[in-house]
């Protein structure tokens, strides 16, 4: 497998990761546990080097789940976690807040530290911008932890440029984890601009749309209750029949080049930067390794220059979030 950098910071990783998320966490309930650690083992033996967890997901299981999975191949792999929520001490799934004082990011490195197995942590994420901690603070904690030998690199998710810019002033930002993909280009309002200057990584997560770009989904698709796509404006009957118009361009693409929808929209990120890797989540193996395959995938200059034309025509309907998550975002 191909691998790239993330930026300027030498983290190299293979072109595409694996998002471990859905595998216990938001998209139903919680998968088999061995064979979600069968499908992780299989995705390095496929050339996979970068997985994506937070101590939010589950919460503390998907580490756990990702620890196990991938102890085998310590020092052979780069795992992604992220701090930042206050998690209720009674357990459950539920979150009082976000929370990324100093004191508190420090308890959870320790905790994330063994769930995960690991003497460090490979790239550590604010998982969302705390409003009431200067980012200084919180990069300056990362660069305590960094000192010490508890972390290796830093990072950002969901962060607006001037964040970007206050934290790698103190601490440099190794990649920044955003959603990116043809059904939301955000970061290409300014925010691609600044990583290429300041020499940071784009993780887009949900490249594939929350699984909508697969062209799996219809307007008749039902959401169980445990699904949070159920309440996202975007993934609502209506929106979802309004915006088959982006996965018809994407199937039309996919049958000039023998591909998938899927593969085409992994591609396309692909093209749009050298030190982009998007992290495809996964519970099957046979889409494991569609998302592999879209790494062979060779999109012209002409493919790309159709595709934007085609994707510029087509308005995308629907919210991405509900309006309280999406106040969770520093964008």
């Amino acid at each position: 497998m191909q691998k790239r950098k993330l930026g300027n910071s030498g983290l190299e990783v293979s072109e595409i990761g694996l998002g471990c998320m859905g595998m216990s966490f938001s998209y139903g309930q919680p998968k088999d546990r061995q064979e979600m650690i069968a499908l992780m083992r299989a995705a390095v033996e496929k050339g996979v080097t970068f997985f994506d967890t937070a101590e939010v997901y589950g919460p503390h299981t998907n580490e756990d789940l990702v620890g196990e999975a991938l102890e085998p191949f310590r020092g052979k792999v780069v795992i992604a976690t992220k701090f930042g929520f206050d998690l209720d001490p009674a357990g459950g799934a539920k979150w009082r807040g976000l929370n990324s004082r100093p004191d508190h990011i420090k308890r959870v490195a320790e905790a994330s530290l063994k769930r995960l197995r690991v003497d460090a942590i490979d790239l550590f994420y604010q998982h969302r911008v705390d409003p009431d901690v200067p980012i200084e603070d919180v990069a300056g904690a990362v660069k305590d932890l960094i000192q010490q030998g508890k972390v290796k690199h830093f990072g950002l998710s969901e962060a607006g440029v001037q964040t970007i810019r206050r934290a790698h002033a103190v601490q440099t930002v190794t990649a920044l984890q955003s959603e990116y993909s043809l059904w939301w280009r955000r970061p290409e309002e300014g925010t691609l601009a600044v990583l290429e200057e300041l020499g940071i990584g784009l993780v887009p997560y949900s490249p594939l749309g929350k699984g909508f770009l697969t062209g799996a989904m219809t307007d008749k698709t039902q959401f169980g209750s445990d699904d949070f796509r159920r309440t996202i404006p975007r993934f609502q009957p209506e929106a979802l029949k309004a915006n088959q118009a982006l996965v018809d361009l994407l199937r039309e693409i996919a049958a000039r080049k023998k591909a998938s929808p899927a593969q085409i929209a992994l591609a396309w990120l692909l093209a749009q930067k050298p030190w982009i890797v998007p992290i495809p989540g996964t519970t099957k193996l046979h889409r494991l390794d569609e998302n592999i395959g879209a790494m062979v995938v060779d999109l012209t200059l002409d493919d790309l220059r159709d595709i934007e034309t085609a994707a510029s025509k087509i308005k995308v309907q629907g919210e991405r979030y509900t309006e309280a998550l999406e106040k969770m975002t520093g964008l």
